[in-house]
């Protein structure tokens, strides 16, 4: 291990990355530790991070902003594929893998590191996600991954690493769930939540981070309009407001009314199954807001290849593959979808529920005169009839083969 002088970590300041930095100067010979956090959105968790790198070993720490990048480039692309893991995850932590990999590759090179560490586990999904952007980008570079290679085997093993080497936690054992936070949500795994059959403790004291149980929402509901130019949410409520800003105010509302709260056994790309809460109070809100306006601006085929579109877009995103062939060219679909998925979503939030209030576009597909249940003087109902003949014209033929079958 003599050979490895410099190591950039990706750096969260959790228990993983906390105590990596001390066990990477064990282990590889007192190498020079360079911490990189990439802010997406983690808000109160980067305070105090550069002293507590630097106490712990690190010769120096970056914060690197990337949460204008993350949400127009990785977030409002995801949103626009209607991609979505397993009818349930908005892809929280996914997608944001691949941007802060992408920046630790940027700053390795540039301070010639020897090697990139992580602090991912070798059950996650991360260890790939984290990997396949730095092949991307470094194919050379060596990836240092202590879950699996230290002999720690647990988050209790790893807590009695810190204490025995004075550093600081966040967390006790009680509340030592892994969490993962960012500007578009948070995820909760471990302790109770490994048992499929607990029930989430949604209203207990410090587990909901974005928001609260729909019990706790108000009683009166919450009407937000939600304005779209070409498939990307430009305004709400008629206010124009950046990228940011629209997904943090979106997280107000929705967290304030209890929107957005997801609880999944999920299947994981390393094969397993895997159980957590997942709160995405903004986000859910605009996936609901951005496919009712695809409902009505959107052809009948395209909608429904979309659909298909959306589910492998999500796969590539969950399996860590934003940078490759097929999810740009996937992308480059989606946006030409996107030219005329303009207007306004009108929503009604009420304890955990999202309802439609309404709908317009200046290139809506829905004609009142052709849909009418009222007498029209445009829709010839009697032209349906050859249209039955011809569409089933499959089926008689073989009905009078005598193939049809029940």
């Amino acid at each position: 291990m003599g050979d490895i002088k410099k190591v950039v970590l990706a750096y969260s300041g959790g228990l993983d990355t906390s105590i990596i930095i001390p066990w990477l100067k064990e282990n590889y010979d007192n190498c020079e530790v360079i911490a990189v956090s990439g802010d997406v959105g983690q808000g109160t968790e980067l305070d105090g991070l550069e002293e507590k790198a630097k106490k712990t070993g690190a010769s120096k720490l970056y914060i690197e902003d990337l949460n204008k990048e993350f949400i127009e480039e990785y977030v409002f692309p995801t949103i626009k594929a209607d991609a979505v893991y397993e009818s349930k995850y908005l892809l929280g932590t996914s997608f944001a893998r691949p941007i802060i990999a992408k920046r630790i590759v940027e700053i390795a090179l540039k301070e010639g590191a020897d090697a990139i560490c992580h602090g991912c586990t070798g059950k996650g999904n991360d260890q790939v996600r984290f990997e396949l952007a730095i092949k991307a980008f470094a194919p050379d570079m060596k990836i240092i991954a202590p879950w699996r290679e230290w002999e720690l085997k647990s988050r209790d093993e790893e807590i009695d690493y810190a204490e025995a080497h004075n550093i600081p936690l966040k967390i006790t054992r009680e509340t030592n769930y892994s969490k993962d936070k960012n500007i578009w949500h948070i995820s909760h795994e471990g302790l109770d939540l490994e048992d499929p059959a607990n029930e989430p403790m949604y209203n207990k004291e410090g587990f909901l981070e974005l928001g609260v149980s729909p019990e706790q929402a108000p009683d009166k509901p919450t009407y937000v309009t939600i304005s779209f130019d070409k498939g990307v949410p430009v305004a709400i409520d008629g206010e124009k407001l950046g990228s940011v800003e629209i997904v943090k105010k979106l997280n107000q509302l929705g967290g304030e009314n209890g929107i957005g709260i997801v609880d999944l056994v999920e299947n994981r790309l390393v094969g397993m199954k895997s159980r957590g809460v997942y709160e995405t109070p903004g986000g859910t809100i605009l996936y609901h807001a951005h496919n009712k306006l695809e409902e009505i601006t959107l052809d009948r085929d395209t909608y429904h290849f979309k659909q298909q579109v959306g589910l492998r877009f999500a796969e590539l995103v969950y399996f860590g593959q934003w940078y490759t062939p097929l999810r740009k060219a996937l992308s480059a679909f989606v946006d030409s979808t996107q030219e005329t998925v303009t207007g306004d979503v009108k929503l009604k939030l009420y304890k955990g529920n999202i309802i439609d209030a309404g709908v317009t576009s200046p290139y809506s597909l829905y004609d009142s005169d052709i849909a009418t249940f009222d007498e029209d003087e445009v829709y010839d109902q009697k032209d349906s009839a050859g249209f039955i003949n011809l569409f089933g014209l499959p089926i008689k033929v073989q009905a009078k083969k005598g193939l049809v079958k029940e």
